[in-house]
């Protein structure tokens, strides 16, 4: 068993951001709670205050470096929706292909980078072998192929939204440039090469399914409500009406964006920055729901591709129809999102239109309120601003990916806790499986309180007295 120690583990390959799991016991030994806290001062919000709407969107892509086009995406469109403005279709168009390459990219990281190692890395393999450094000596050509994958991702981002890093392409009324024919080919040579990997990648994922089954069933398998976009049964990242739906696959609500506050509360707890939303109907906690790949396939009656509508319907098959329950299947979503993103990223870029000069109309400033909404590659992403009649922001609220998920998160890491935990004593090689509760959700935990600085992950475990009896602080990397 393992005793109290400090552990380390890179942020980059576990969780991005800072987070603490709080594991309570009863009397007996046996865990009765469990939290995962995230302990960084959320601010971001308020400094928006007195800022112009039109700087919003380069202003909110500074949230997170790992998903700068959401925000980038959500605010433009808020901003849009305050000023009563309508973008030309080709920069609609621009704008999707932006957010395809920033879905292929996001999820090509997490999917091979942070999900992948847990599967071909053994139970007591060291967490420096347990990343894509572990990937790269065990399977070159794989850890090859998925940089590659997250290039084409990140270059469309470069090309389009004007940054690889924080995109500023996007302002109200379209973009600021249009795209070159040159441009156009370079992407859809890559997309097309990056497909060929993706369904590789997709392969993948099945065989790791067939080899683990019964993980895939049980791993922090609970019921839950799920929250996505749609566009009428199909799969919809971009825009759409919000649609919640039950563990049975029942329909509960489907509301516009700008309605979000009727259905959806926000609470707050002592034990973390993040905020806990809800379904206001069911109110806090009982109204929990999750959002992200896994809670959009569910929702999903199709795709709209050929290759990823196939996926679809096998994944379909996995649950008999009924929503799929366990978080594990979130690796087994994301993987068919990243080949519907690249195959609607090929249909974008055959799309003559996309080359149009047409890419912006004027806007006036003017006093309003407005609401924009896509889905993030971790959630549904709400961006909610009012204004004052010189154009400057008096209110901002964002309902970030990440938050939609607290509630689930900290469900999933109960029902692990509850299978590793012994006596108040957990083994070494049972710590990942915490982790890998956490990271079925590929937080963004910067993006959920807008911290920065370097970010551990601490587990504690606690007695029916509040008394800390062993305490985890990712510290030593030979220690795992």
């Amino acid at each position: 068993m393992a005793n109290v120690q400090t552990i380390e583990i890179d942020p980059v390959t576990r969780v991005e951001g800072h987070g603490k799991i709080h594991i309570t016991l009863d009397e007996n030994g046996k865990v009765s709670d469990s939290v995962f806290s995230v302990g960084e001062f959320r601010g971001f919000e308020k400094f928006c205050e007195g800022r112009m709407v039109w700087d919003m969107p380069t202003l909110t892509s500074r949230i997170c470096g790992v998903c700068p086009v959401s925000h980038h995406l959500a605010s433009v469109k808020a901003c849009e929706a305050l000023l009563g403005a309508e973008p030309p279709p080709a920069a609609t168009k621009l704008r999707e292909l932006l957010h395809m390459g920033q879905t292929v990219h996001s999820h090509a990281l997490h999917f091979f980078c942070f999900g992948l190692p847990d599967f071909i890395s053994g139970e007591d393999t060291l967490v420096l072998h347990r990343s894509i450094l572990g990937l790269l000596q065990n399977n070159r050509n794989l850890a090859a192929n998925a940089i590659a994958i997250r290039k084409t991702g990140q270059d469309i981002v470069d090309i389009v939204g004007g940054g690889r890093l924080h995109p500023a392409a996007c302002i109200p009324g379209g973009l600021s440039k249009w795209l070159q024919n040159d441009e156009r080919v370079t992407m859809y040579k890559s997309v097309v090469a990056s497909l060929k990997m993706i369904q590789g990648g997709m392969k993948l994922v099945k065989d790791l399914y067939e080899k683990n089954k019964d993980s895939f069933a049980q791993f922090a398998s609970f019921p839950s409500m799920y929250m996505g976009l749609t566009n009428g049964g199909k799969l919809e990242l971009y825009d759409g009406p919000v649609r919640l739906i039950d563990a049975d696959g029942g329909p509960v609500a489907e509301f516009e964006a700008k309605d979000y506050e009727v259905y959806i509360g926000e609470h707050v707890e002592s034990t973390s920055w993040t905020k806990f939303p809800y379904y206001r109907e069911q109110g806090f906690p009982d109204g929990f729901y999750r959002v992200a790949p896994l809670a959009r396939l569910n929702i999903a009656q199709s795709i709209g591709t050929p290759l990823a509508d196939a996926e679809l319907k096998i994944f379909k098959q996995l649950g008999n129809g009924k929503p799929l329950q366990s978080s594990l299947f979130y690796h087994y979503a994301r993987m068919i999102e990243m080949l519907y993103a690249a195959e609607r990223a090929k249909e974008l870029l055959s799309d003559p239109e996309i080359l149009s000069h047409d890419v912006r109309v004027p806007v006036k400033r003017c006093a309003g309120e407005g609401v924009g909404v896509l889905e993030a590659p971790r959630g549904t992403l709400f961006h909610h601003y009012t204004a004052d009649s010189d154009g400057r922001i008096t209110k901002a609220n964002f309902i970030v990916a990440t938050t939609h998920n607290n509630l689930a998160m900290n469900r999933s890491v109960r029902a692990v806790a509850e299978t590793v935990v012994k006596n108040g004593q957990i083994q070494k090689k049972d710590l990942n499986k915490l982790e890998m509760a956490i990271r079925c959700y590929d937080p963004c935990l910067s993006c959920s309180t807008h911290a920065y600085g370097r970010m551990p992950l601490e587990i504690e475990i606690c007695g029916v007295d509040g008394e800390i009896l062993s305490r985890y602080e990712y510290g030593d990397l030979e220690q795992r």
